[in-house]
């Protein structure tokens, strides 16, 4: 059964007699061939990853695992966020998953958060699970929520008023004392 090799001439005749209407059934999919699950994949898909010379106003949304190294001025929405050493965020943050090496000014929502030692991060941070290593930098406030994904798809919460506006206001005030003494000398 395992040692006989199948006739070679037989499978070549096959496919030169019907050459003549073979164009038809090529664009037909072989009944022996299974089709493919995109379910299992997904879910192992590749990040997305914004490298360090890439600046990106607007905002970003993925169903994926999103990588950061450059900057962002807007809005991340996604299943995973990992921001690295080099990258610089303004704008709030959505995702079951984050992950904080770089700079971010915003508010962030997840599931699970990790601010990491080099991470320098203001604004608020709701979350079911955090935690802040040793040499991170945070300011701002942080909640506890049982679900902080789904207050920030709330329908009186406008995901652009409540990500863009507030943090922008409070980091603003907060990173610019020096600009405080030029308006006090007029």
């Amino acid at each position: 059964m395992f040692t006989d090799k199948p006739e070679s001439d037989n499978h070549v005749t096959k496919l030169a007699a019907g050459l003549g209407d073979a164009k038809a059934s090529f664009t037909e999919r072989p009944a022996t061939y299974p089709a493919k699950d995109p379910g299992p994949s997904a879910s192992k898909m590749v990040p997305t990853i914004i490298g360090e010379d890439l600046t990106i106003t607007g905002n970003v949304a993925s169903k994926g695992e999103i990588q950061v190294d450059g900057e962002i001025q807007g809005d991340i929405r996604c299943s995973s966020l990992l921001l690295g050493d080099k990258a610089h965020v303004k704008g709030g943050v959505v995702a079951e998953e984050v992950v904080v090496r770089g700079h971010l000014m915003g508010t962030i929502r997840g599931v699970r958060i990790t601010l990491q030692a080099p991470s320098h991060v203001e604004g608020d941070i709701f979350h079911k699970s955090l935690a802040i290593e040793q040499g991170a930098y945070f300011e701002g406030k942080s909640r506890r929520s049982d679900d902080p994904l789904a207050e920030a798809k709330a329908p009186g919460a406008n995901s652009s008023a409540s990500f863009g506006s507030r943090p922008a206001e409070s980091s603003s005030s907060v990173s610019s004392p020096s600009k405080l003494p030029p308006v006090a000398a007029e």
